[in-house]
C-alpha cells in the first residue's frame, strides 16, 4: 500500500529500476528476449516505461522538423515487449487466457512481476520438457519471518533464527507451460491460483520443480527493503546477468 497507492507493482523500485525490469533482465540473462505483458492496475506506467526505456538514459540525437530520434547507446538488451490491456477487474487466469493470440500456440513461461529469484531457467525449461506434462510450477521455499524452535516438552532444544529450510514448498511462480493449459481457465473471473491449478494437480497435469537457492517476493514494504538493502550492497542473488553491462 506504501507504494502501490501511486503505481503497480511491477513498478516499484529496487535500485532505482523497476522490479519488472529486474525480473525481465534475468529472463533475457538466460536467453527468453520476448514478453508479453498483462496490463491492468495503473497499466499506462507500464506502456511509458517501455516507451522511454533506452531513451531517457541514453545520449540523443533530435531532429526536431521531422520528429526523428537517433539513439547513440546500443548497449540495451535487444528485446520484444507486447503490452496487453487485460482489463481492470480481471483476476490472473482471466489476464492470461486474455494473452493467447500473443503466444503463438507454443510451449511459454509465466511469471508475476513481484518476484525475484535466481532460478535457472534454462534447467527448469529442460525439466519441463523431460516429463511430457501441461504444466511446471517452480516450488520455493519461503523465507522464514521468525525464528524457528523445536521443542523437548518445554525445553528449547533447538534454535534457529529464520531459517528457509524448515518451512515447506510453496508456489515460487515462474512456470512454464503448454498452451492446452489455457483450456482450464473460464473466463475473466478465474484466479489461475484456485481451480485451473487444482485442477491440473488432479488430472496430474502438474510437475514441480524444486528450487533451493534463492527466492523472494515483494508483497510489503518490509520486503521492498530487504530487496533494496541486497542491492545496495551489491550481493543481489538474482543479478543473474551482472557482468553484462548493467
Amino acid at each position: 500500500m506504501e507504494e502501490t497507492e501511486a503505481r503497480p507493482k511491477p513498478m516499484v523500485e529496487i535500485g532505482g529500476r523497476p522490479i519488472l525490469w529486474h525480473i525481465m533482465m534475468h529472463y533475457s540473462h538466460h536467453g527468453f528476449n520476448e514478453f508479453v505483458i498483462a496490463l491492468g492496475y495503473k497499466g499506462e506506467q507500464i506502456k511509458k516505461y517501455m516507451l522511454d526505456y533506452g531513451l531517457l538514459q541514453s545520449s540523443l540525437t533530435i531532429r526536431t522538423a521531422s520528429g526523428d530520434v537517433l539513439r547513440h547507446d546500443n548497449s540495451f538488451p535487444d528485446w520484444t515487449v507486447h503490452l496487453v490491456d487485460t482489463g481492470m477487474a480481471t483476476l490472473t487466469g482471466g489476464r492470461i487466457k486474455r494473452l493467447a493470440g500473443y503466444l503463438s500456440g507454443e510451449t511459454f513461461m509465466l511469471s508475476w512481476g513481484d518476484g525475484v529469484s535466481n532460478v535457472d531457467l534454462g534447467k527448469l525449461l529442460q525439466f519441463h520438457r523431460s516429463h511430457g506434462r501441461l504444466a511446471t510450477v517452480t516450488a520455493v521455499r519461503p523465507p522464514a519471518r521468525f525464528g524457528h524452535l523445536k521443542f523437548d516438552g518445554d525445553r528449547v532444544a533447538e534454535f534457529s533464527e529464520k531459517p528457509q529450510a524448515a518451512e515447506g514448498w510453496i508456489n515460487g511462480a515462474f512456470f512454464v507451460l503448454e498452451p492446452q493449459v489455457l483450456d482450464y481457465i473460464d473466463g475473466d473471473q478465474t484466479q489461475w491460483e484456485l481451480e485451473p491449478m487444482e485442477r491440473l494437480a488432479r488430472e496430474g497435469q502438474l510437475m514441480a520443480y524444486r528450487h533451493e537457492g534463492f527466492w523472494q517476493c515483494m508483497d510489503t514494504l518490509r520486503d521492498k527493503v530487504l530487496l533494496q538493502t541486497l542491492w545496495e550492497s551489491n550481493n543481489a542473488p538474482w543479478q543473474t546477468w551482472k557482468g553484462n553491462g548493467e
